[in-house]
């Protein structure tokens, strides 16, 4: 999963290739997720998100689905994967790949400097982003 501000990325292993490991998994990363990032979610139209529903239920993202055969409408999440692929090259049996091992991953490309958010790290820019997001809300409030 990609943040779109900040480009921040979350790796969850599933259990299983299926549609209820995939609402699991991310419904349990969505949840140590800050709420107010929790706003839409646009996937493609695979089957692992036939659970949509759920997902919707447990975290309050409204879940959009992409044309068929329309990478460019999720173009931060296909960026990403060319990025996955440096570190977990196609052909890759994913279900030996450990959670630890996607933490490191999403480590490595959450503190790797993009261009696209001139030059700032993914955690730099979602950090920021939190804490405009908080100060806009203190404002509110007082």
């Amino acid at each position: 999963m990609v943040e779109r501000t900040s480009r921040y990325v979350i790796l969850a292993k599933l259990d299983a290739p299926t549609a209820y490991a995939a609402a699991q998994a991310i419904t349990r990363e969505m949840s140590r997720m800050a709420p107010s990032l929790l706003k839409t979610m646009t996937h493609d139209q695979g089957s692992e998100m036939a659970r949509h529903a759920e997902i919707t239920a447990h975290t309050g993202l409204k879940i959009y689905f992409a044309d068929p055969h329309s990478p460019w409408q999720r173009g931060s999440n296909e960026n990403t994967n060319g990025l996955l692929r440096q570190y977990l090259p196609k052909g890759t049996d994913l279900s030996l790949v450990t959670q630890e091992r996607l933490d490191e991953i999403a480590d490595l490309l959450n503190t790797r400097p993009r261009q696209t958010l001139g030059w700032k790290f993914p955690v730099e820019v979602l950090v920021e982003y939190l804490q405009l997001l908080a100060s806009n809300k203190l404002e509110t409030i007082n």
